[in-house]
């Protein structure tokens, strides 16, 4: 019979689960050891190695003193095994990740978070929420958004159901809004909702932080084909939003561009031969002129026609100021 005189305690699956998260605490482990510790043969845990294997876990057996069994990296990533614990301390991290702690992290934190929300126990859910309260930024943050409400989103987003909630515009009165969900977008500032307004019949991009009373409903939609959801928010951001936009060939490579200008500032997009076009907007042209103007390469006006008359009386001024 294969198996300790106390007989095999724990059922297979749970066993093996248990010599996972063995081997993923500890570097190496002898397999007397996790005999021991599993209350099994050494050939049993021979097998729940081979297991483990089998379900593209990558663990590594050594001879010798000083050698035993590791699990090293594979070439997929294969499910990790968390206690209580790590569970929060992980769903926790992300969402500091979410808000912008960590630069250029914002989206792929939320993607982890929305996966691990997928099979994160009911129990733990109130005590991630209550430390997510005790997550802060400093200047250069995210503007604070509820995690809730992001969680609610991309539950939707992934869910492919509705979504209703309030939304305060700039100007005016909270409307409500019911919309599709397709993505949550993180610029350097802000969380942003890309959905399909329904009552409008038009794609919409929503910042999350105007959001009250948002509920995921349970009524599913069948995805439409829609823009690209990063790119349409930024030229939302960076153009759309405003009285004014422009559009400039600037005589350099759209990779240096991007670099200069914040792209909440501005769209860049390259247009060979070591061009780019540049898409920006404002509530003056005066302004959105200087921005280009101060990158410091040629470029010239694409439109609006009108901003050609206003690069001409800045260019005077300029003289003017420099000949006084």
């Amino acid at each position: 019979m294969d198996g300790a005189a106390s007989g095999d305690d724990l059922g297979t699956t749970e066993r093996v689960l248990t010599l996972l998260g063995l081997l993923q605490g500890r570097r190496v482990w002898t397999g007397p050891e996790l005999a021991e510790r599993l209350r099994v043969t050494p050939r049993t845990v021979r097998r729940d190695v081979e297991r483990l294997r089998a379900l593209g876990y990558p663990v590594h057996a050594a001879q010798g003193v000083g050698g035993g069994y590791q699990l090293g990296p594979g070439r997929d990533l294969p499910p990790l095994l968390l206690d209580d614990e790590e569970a929060i301390a992980t769903a926790v991290s992300l969402l500091a990740g979410a808000g912008g702690a960590v630069a250029g992290a914002g989206e792929a934190a939320l993607r982890a978070l929305t996966k691990l929300d997928r099979v994160l126990p009911t129990r733990l859910r109130q005590q991630v929420r209550a430390l997510s309260h005790a997550v802060d930024y400093f200047d250069g943050g995210r503007a604070p958004v509820d995690p809730e409400v992001v969680m609610t989103l991309a539950r939707a987003c992934r869910d492919e159901v509705e979504v209703g909630f309030a939304y305060a515009p700039a100007k005016g009165e909270p409307r409500r809004r019911r919309v599709e969900p397709y993505r949550v977008v993180a610029s350097e500032r802000r969380w942003y909702l890309f959905a399909h307004d329904l009552d409008r019949d038009d794609w919409r991009s929503f910042r999350v932080d105007r959001m009250t009373e948002v509920a995921a409903r349970t009524w599913h939609f069948r995805p439409r084909a829609a823009p690209d959801a990063a790119a349409y928010v930024q030229e939302g951001v960076a153009s759309r939003v405003y009285a004014h936009q422009a559009r400039f060939l600037v005589r350099a490579p759209a990779k240096t561009v991007r670099r200069q200008i914040p792209a909440a500032a501005a769209v860049v997009r390259a247009r060979g031969d070591g061009l780019c076009e540049v898409v920006s907007g404002a509530d003056n042209l005066d302004f959105v002129l200087m921005r280009v103007v101060l990158l410091g390469h040629d470029f010239e006006v694409i439109d609006p026609p009108e901003l050609r008359e206003r690069c001409r009386a800045l260019a005077e001024r300029l003289l003017s100021a420099g000949e006084s």
